[in-house]
């Protein structure tokens, strides 16, 4: 019979991040797959569902199968899509092994920001061990991310405190370690060249998100979405992807589309040389905007982001 300490035997299990939003979830989360499972963007709330990303720590009998669960942003939400984010952030971290709270360093300094403070309260009452991730440590001092580690150790129940920089990859691979020898043993639930559980389609289209939110983000409102609607695979081992970008009002969609269609084509070229990276292959992308004012409150979107549309 094996156990959580058996040396040789796998591991496997679940690791639930949680955070604010922008706190480096998503970044965190490709450094250490290394490849582009979650898209990332200065605005926050880029994250709307769950998404797994699979890391293999260690080699042999003994290897372990650590899974990453990327939840969105946790803050106060006030809207149905809002509710469906927070709710399915929450649900990731009941379902997993360990939990790990990641934070900006920065924005905690003098003090804990209100949704990370929410986030504590929560895992408080819920009795909830949580292992504390300072993150962006290369944009502070030594003794002030010394002196936020103490303070925040008293706030919360946390078993352990790592810094670390998602961007740069500083300590990192120290957090991993630590996750892999705490999991338990198990088999493995994914093929070990496997980083992501996202369908192609989905991930095509939040790659084209992605750089909507980088090439607009100053002017570009939350009240979009894209959906791949066709994807068909050619002769000559290319793939064609058309796309729809949902908008709620015109003048919405003369931002995305910008003068002369300029923008749109921006977007489109973008999205293309990426997606021709993900999937080895030539990508012919096509981009249509449509005004669709209550997309936001169509059930069907909610199943293909696996949120709850009734949270």
């Amino acid at each position: 019979m094996t156990g959580r300490d058996d040396p040789v035997g796998p591991r496997c299990g679940f690791v639930a991040l949680l955070g604010a939003p922008n706190t480096g979830k998503s970044t965190l989360v490709n450094a250490l797959t290394g490849a582009k499972v979650s898209i990332v963007s200065p605005k926050v709330q880029t994250t709307r569902t769950r998404v797994l990303g699979i890391v293999m720590a260690g080699d042999g009998p003994g290897a372990a199968q650590v899974v990453l669960v990327d939840t969105p942003g946790i803050f106060l939400p006030k809207r149905r899509l809002d509710r469906a984010m927070v709710a399915a952030a929450w649900q990731g971290a009941a379902d997993a092994d360990l939990v790990a709270l990641i934070v900006d360093a920065r924005k905690c300094e003098r003090q804990t920001d209100t949704d990370t403070g929410r986030i504590v309260e929560s895992l408080v009452r819920e009795d909830r061990r949580a292992i504390l991730l300072l993150n962006k440590i290369d944009l502070l001092k030594r003794d002030r991310l010394l002196a936020l580690a103490d303070r925040m150790s008293g706030e919360g129940p946390f078993t352990d405190i790592f810094m670390i920089s998602a961007l740069t990859g500083s300590g990192i691979g120290d957090f991993l370690a630590h996750c892999a020898a705490r999991l338990p043993a198990g088999p493995h639930l994914f093929p070990e060249d496997q980083l992501s559980d996202m369908p192609e389609r989905l991930l095509a289209a939040e790659i084209t998100r992605e750089k909507l939110y980088l090439n607009l983000y100053r002017e570009l409102p939350y009240a979009l979405t894209v959906e791949t609607e066709t994807w068909e695979d050619r002769g000559d081992g290319s793939v064609k992807i058309e796309q729809t970008i949902y908008v709620r009002r015109e003048s919405q969609k003369s931002i995305v589309l910008g003068k002369g269609g300029q923008q749109i084509g921006k977007v489109g070229a973008a999205a293309r040389e990426e997606l021709e990276q993900l999937f080895g292959r030539r990508v012919h992308l096509l981009l249509f905007v449509k005004v669709r004012d209550k997309w936001q409150d169509d059930p069907a979107r909610y199943r293909d982001w696996g949120l709850d549309y009734s949270a």
